[in-house]
């Protein structure tokens, strides 16, 4: 019969558990390599960009002097985006095919354009990625009209960072005429307001001989008609090469009335 110990364990005679050391003591565990989290989901998404930033290329090619441009305001968009809401994050693994090809394609439709305006460039789109396309263009600015003032210290930035001719002004949309001096060949606007509001605020550019070439979505069709009740507009519109959306481009506007 096998005795047991005072308290009901078992007798100092049997073997040591797995675990102990020779005197009873428990042996440590090994230690197991932490994992950093955040810095695995970094090292996701840093793989996720980089194939969304070939297929953007591919959609919008560009030399690599753009492209090292580019490069250095996504970096710049990453590390100022957990402070600032820049962009909406869930759009942060399509940053390049949804916002920098997105914007790259308004160059294409406004070839000869060396100045222009972008009208509430927030994180810096059309207007930063302008600016780097086209930073080998002599006497090329892009203006940059931002009300909030947080992301306009971010598009200063970005300009400097990227050594792109743009300039920012810190202003109320509605009062870009009065900021930017000198002849302006395209104006432009992304998810800043309905078309008709954004014909409003580009109509005094565009009576000095701009163009305009609004981002819009699905919905354009439904913006036009709500655009001809206040404007007369000769409109054309190019399919989006980045999804679903369009552009608007308007050569001329009149207001009724």
């Amino acid at each position: 019969m096998k005795h047991r110990g005072p308290g009901g364990g078992r007798s100092s005679s049997r073997k040591s558990a797995a675990g102990e050391g020779a005197g009873g003591r428990p042996e440590p565990r090994p230690t197991r390599p932490k994992i950093d989290k955040a810095s695995a989901t970094d090292q996701s998404l840093d793989a996720v960009i980089a194939a969304d930033k070939i297929a953007a290329l591919k959609l919008a090619p560009v030399s690599h002097e753009t492209e090292d441009r580019l490069d250095r305001f996504i970096a710049l968009l990453r590390e100022w985006q957990a402070k600032t809401n820049l962009v909406a994050p869930s759009t942060l693994p399509h940053l390049w095919t949804r916002h920098i090809a997105d914007s790259l394609q308004l160059v294409d439709l406004a070839p000869a354009a060396k100045r222009w305006a972008d009208l509430g460039s927030g994180g810096g789109f059309p207007g930063v990625v302008l600016a780097c396309a086209m930073a080998g263009t002599p006497d090329a600015r892009v203006h940059l009209v931002e009300r909030i003032a947080k992301k306009a210290a971010f598009l200063r930035e970005a300009i400097r960072v990227t050594t792109s001719p743009g300039l920012v002004h810190l202003a109320e949309i509605g009062d870009n005429v009065d900021r930017i001096t000198g002849p302006v060949d395209c104006v432009t606007a992304r998810a800043l307001a309905p078309l008709h509001q954004l014909i409003g605020f580009a109509e005094p550019l565009m009576r000095q001989g701009a163009k305009a070439l609004f981002l819009k979505g699905q919905d354009v069709e439904a913006e036009l008609t709500e655009a001809a009740k206040y404007w007369n507009i000769q409109t054309q519109l190019h399919p989006s090469r980045t999804g679903d959306g369009w552009i608007v481009e308007l050569t001329s506007v009149e207001r009724r009335g």
